[in-house]
């Protein structure tokens, strides 16, 4: 006799970096992971390398600032399982060039860096969305960033108190919108068993920070995976590092 479906989660931008190890530390918790990105290719090879290792993951292609590529991956998982139980939006990039004053980094940064990392959370989000509705208990969480915060950026003993940070005005912008769209969402969600929270991961070595960083993505995904497992007892509209509640 088989047992009660497994928790189902979609992760965006999950083919390296913080996803990666995001949908792996998912995987090992028992949660079937569709894990999604851009290039088909590249997706399918992260996928092959998880289940290589006996982990429950499938590949997965969704843009998040093409409105087709949401609709098609959104009526895949609706026609495959009929039901999405957690959401990670972590897909995000920083095309600001570290160095420059502010008011130096070029309009078209703006938008491309507002496209993906606030446009494109929410149209995934609100096409999701119906389907998390369908979840005993939904999860959605927002990959933010400690530069998110505005009390952060203007105290002199932050690690955001730097001209390498202040360099990133729209990526810093684009995840401050992100934590005010959490807010927003949690509110409307507050009566039903949806969670909706963004989380700092904590500065992690990637390809977006060009390698630098405190910590590797294994680390920089704990806190979503914890976001994405939260219990009926935990908080919706926070904005988190690893337990800790941080500052707007």
């Amino acid at each position: 006799m088989s047992g009660p479906p497994a928790s189902i989660a979609l992760v965006t931008g999950a083919n390296r970096g913080i996803g990666f190890e995001i949908a792996r530390q998912l995987a090992e918790s028992g949660v079937r992971v569709l894990l999604t990105g851009r290039d088909r290719a590249a997706a399918a090879a992260a996928a092959t390398a998880l289940r290589s290792g006996g982990l429950d993951v499938e590949a997965g292609v969704l843009d998040v600032t093409d409105p087709d590529s949401v609709s098609a991956a959104t009526a895949d998982v609706a026609s495959r399982y009929g039901r999405l139980d957690i959401l990670v939006n972590n897909a995000g990039i920083r095309t600001e060039e570290y160095g420059r004053h502010p008011s130096e980094q070029p309009l078209r940064r703006w938008r491309e860096t507002f496209e993906t990392n606030l446009f494109g959370v929410v149209a995934v989000t609100t096409a999701f969305l119906p389907l998390l509705r369908r979840s005993a208990a939904g999860r959605i969480v927002n990959v933010s960033s400690l530069l998110a915060s505005l009390t952060m950026h203007s105290d002199p003993d932050s690690y955001t108190y730097d001209p390498m940070f202040k360099s990133l005005p729209a990526y810093s912008a684009s995840k401050s919108a992100v934590n005010s769209w959490t807010v927003h969402l949690a509110y409307e969600l507050r009566g039903t068993p949806i969670k909706v929270n963004a989380v700092h991961p904590g500065y992690t070595r990637t390809d977006l920070n060009d390698g630098a960083g405190a910590q590797d993505a294994s680390d920089g995904a704990r806190t979503s995976v914890r976001m994405a497992l939260l219990g009926d007892d935990g908080p919706s509209g926070s904005y988190v590092h690893m337990g800790e509640v941080l500052p707007w």
